[in-house]
């Protein structure tokens, strides 16, 4: 019985073979960034931290949509901080300052500038002049993680952030928003 050879390779065919390695390489490489950037929205935006402690020196109510006064309001009135602070946003915003809640100072402003940013800086300086050692931040569950960083850059004590939900419709606008808005807090303004 003559021995079994090996098949004969063509020249032409280990380039090809080669091509077909790099490009499971690449799509393996690609399929790995893809997972860890979901990884990253989900712990970033989607499920953030949302701890807040029994009671803090102030409540924070940022100026975003679905009803982040009204749970601000909703702590205040459990007395779980002696400040409420909220944001107007920009001035003649469609909502205005809500109604007082006995025994909570209450303080509404409007940033300048119209923004997170304006928000941290507001918040600073008021923390400063009435000794507040924590805050509690109320706003939408992406603005989370961008808010704490606003917040601390701003706010040298503990920032504890609750947050509301937001309609699954709103997700990937807001999703494509709090990335690139991120990016700006984390590289172009990276001061209070």
């Amino acid at each position: 019985m003559p021995a079994e050879e090996a098949p004969v390779t063509s020249a032409a065919s280990v380039p090809r073979v080669r091509r077909r390695h790099r490009w499971r390489r690449w799509l393996i490489a690609l399929a790995a960034l893809i997972v860890l950037f979901l990884g990253f929205t989900a712990r970033l935006f989607v499920w953030p931290d949302r701890s807040l402690p029994p009671t803090v020196d102030a409540i924070v109510s940022l100026d975003v949509p679905y009803g982040a006064v009204n749970v601000a309001v909703r702590l205040a009135e459990q007395h779980r901080a002696p400040y409420l602070v909220v944001s107007l946003g920009r001035p003649h915003s469609s909502y205005g300052c809500p109604a007082p809640v006995a025994g909570v100072k209450l303080i509404c402003f409007n940033p300048d500038p119209a923004s997170t940013r304006g928000e941290a800086e507001f918040v600073g300086k008021v923390a400063r002049r009435y000794h507040w050692r924590s805050i509690g931040v109320v706003t939408i569950t992406p603005q989370d993680t961008r808010a704490r960083l606003r917040m601390s850059r701003c706010f040298d004590g503990p920032v504890y952030v609750r947050t509301t939900p937001i309609p699954g419709g709103a997700w990937p606008h807001q999703l494509a928003y709090e990335w690139g808005a991120l990016f700006k807090a984390l590289v172009l303004q990276r001061s209070c």
